[in-house]
């Protein structure tokens, strides 16, 4: 998110966070136990987007949300540490929210970098960018290529881009609390200045925050601040699955044998969790103690799903509360801001 939403943030949480307890309850016992790590790098104040290594095992990619330089960290996982730290020196962070890591058919390990924020719903384009993943772990600039994204129904905020390991291919997924959608980008990309129009291809799970392909591509995890989703194919019924705690819920991947997740969460008691779920396309292990009620979308691209009852409800209204709040208070102290240029 922008920094200018960071004080709405604040104050939403303030508010909401009576109301978000009481929907979430006490977490239950196999979340509370599930092994974490923190993230122990001072300038990783914002962990958004979360990618497992293609060519070091026990590195997660990682960067901060808007604000800081473009740049990624290369994080240990067993303890929490940078290890390295690569600069797309010269490419625009206007609001960085997710990343993927990605070895096409026939191609090479490949970052992808998804500077697709837009909380205002108002940008012509959002940029996406493309940096092969280096061999060696050191501190480096490296080169990268901007692509272009529309959408074929307006702008859209968003925090969570896709890598289909069985195709190369990018997805967006649209954040809306009622709802959002899946968005498939053309192939091949064509560089910037040129755009490339997305193409509606499902709905997702409301308010969703980040979202990876299993590395066989069977099945794919979204999630947003408390709950997850594991689906079979984008745009799919989402099977809800128990996630720990987190203080905000941004980012998850998965670890090279498709065995668990790794979620993370902004802030700077930033934590990686590792949740185990269940091979062969399963729901994850273990199921939520108290499980939303979810059903899936009623057709690919119409955003017919229905959102889990209860807890979305009150989770939905402390955050409505909240941004209501923050809205008069920014009003009141911030008049005719202008809007940032991209």
């Amino acid at each position: 998110m922008v920094r200018a939403d960071r004080g709405r943030l604040a104050l939403a949480s303030a508010v909401g966070c009576p109301l978000l307890l009481l929907a979430l309850g006490r977490p239950t016992e196999a979340a509370a136990e599930e092994p974490s790590v923190r993230l122990v790098d001072p300038r990783i104040t914002e962990s958004s987007g979360l990618a497992a290594s293609l060519r070091h095992p026990g590195i997660v990619w990682t960067h901060n949300d808007s604000g800081d330089r473009p740049r990624l960290f290369a994080v240990d996982t067993e303890t929490g540490r940078t290890v390295a730290t690569i600069t797309l020196r010269g490419a625009p962070a206007r609001d960085w929210e997710a990343m993927a890591a990605v070895r096409p058919p026939g191609g090479s390990a490949t970052l992808w970098v998804g500077d697709v924020g837009d909380n205002r719903a108002s940008w012509p384009y959002v940029r996406v960018y493309r940096v092969a993943e280096p061999a060696t772990l050191r501190d480096a600039d490296v080169p990268w290529t901007e692509y272009r994204l529309t959408y074929p129904d307006g702008p859209r905020n968003a925090e969570t881009l896709l890598a289909d390991p069985r195709t190369g291919g990018l997805l967006v997924v649209s954040k809306e609390a009622s709802g959002g959608g899946v968005y498939q980008a053309p192939l091949p990309l064509r560089p910037a200045p040129e755009e490339n129009r997305l193409v509606r291809v499902g709905a997702a799970p409301g308010t969703v925050t980040d979202g990876a392909f299993a590395p066989d591509g069977s099945r794919l995890a979204l999630v947003g601040y408390v709950y997850g989703y594991l689906l079979d194919a984008p745009g799919g019924r989402p099977e809800p699955i128990d996630l720990p705690l987190r203080p905000q819920g941004e980012s998850v991947t998965w670890t090279p044998d498709g065995r668990a997740l790794l979620v993370g969460s902004e802030g700077r008691l930033s934590r990686l969790s590792t949740v185990a779920v269940a091979t062969g396309g399963g729901s994850a292990a273990p199921a939520p103690s108290t499980p939303p009620a979810s059903s899936g979308p009623a057709a690919a691209g119409d955003g017919g799903d229905r959102r889990p009852a209860g807890l979305f409800v009150l989770v939905g209204l402390a955050g409505l509360i909240g941004l209501a709040a923050a809205a008069v208070l920014r009003a009141i102290r911030r008049r005719g801001r202008p809007a940032a240029r991209g």
